[in-house]
């Protein structure tokens, strides 16, 4: 998306240029697509939050609300750095929380969260990058799916929703992770960069110790001619792009 020092969005700048990954469109759709209930949440979790987009995204589709607080969690020192600054820079700096973290070791005094979000790192047995950090952020050396579906469940509130993002590929590798960890999808948007081409993320969004009568499909086209958003793709995320 860019290779400046910071993303400026309507309410929010980010600065990422002391964190191995950048402001991209994974931390954007996800941010903006994350289903919010009425009633939910209180706490949030974010796993691996980096620069702390995706925190912030939440922080502000909260804002309405008094009561709510965002842990963001990061093994990486330089990406808390990052967030703590971006954090402090926000408007809603009182509500969001960096922790330098495993997410193997996080265990905040039996709190459980009523919202947990990631963007994981996902490539699996591919070329790694020189950059230490990068490839930390990128690979899922550091955290292995079934950890991280593992331990989402464990921090979960009863009835808690836990949304991520993924290549496509890894759809099926996950629903069954999940389903062994009493996750149900209740919401699966598949995302295409452009029509006519197959699908090369996906959003998912489960819900714990709940099996849904239906579960809510459908599909996201970033661009129809290669160069602009789509209306979809800009209508979901109007609320942040400038």
């Amino acid at each position: 998306m860019t290779k400046s020092q910071s993303f400026r969005f309507k309410r929010f700048e980010v600065w990422h240029d002391l964190c191995a990954m950048k402001v991209g469109t994974d931390g954007v759709l996800l941010g903006a697509w994350c289903p919010i209930t009425s009633n939910l949440p209180h706490r949030v979790l974010d796993i691996g939050t980096g620069s702390g987009l995706i925190a912030l995204m939440l922080a502000q589709r909260l804002s309405g609300k008094d009561t709510y607080s965002i842990d963001a969690i990061d093994i990486d020192s330089s990406a808390i750095v990052q967030a703590k600054k971006n954090f402090t820079l926000s408007p809603w700096r009182d509500h969001l929380h960096a922790h330098q973290y495993a997410l193997q070791d996080w265990n905040p005094d039996g709190v459980l969260y009523d919202l947990i979000v990631s963007n994981p790192p996902f490539f699996v047995n591919s070329l790694k990058n020189p950059n230490a950090a990068r490839t930390m952020a990128r690979h899922t050396d550091s955290i292995s799916f079934e950890e991280l579906i593992c331990h989402a469940s464990r921090l979960l509130s009863e009835k808690g929703i836990f949304a991520l993002i993924l290549p496509y590929e890894h759809k099926q590798v996950i629903l069954s992770l999940a389903h062994a960890h009493r996750l149900y999808p209740y919401s699966i948007t598949d995302v295409h960069t452009r029509d006519g081409i197959g699908a090369k993320r996906i959003l998912l969004a489960f819900q714990k110790n709940h099996i849904p009568p239906t579960i809510q499909e459908d599909r996201l086209v970033l661009s129809y001619d290669g160069n602009t958003r789509s209306s979809e793709y800009a209508n979901l995320c109007k609320d942040f792009y400038l």
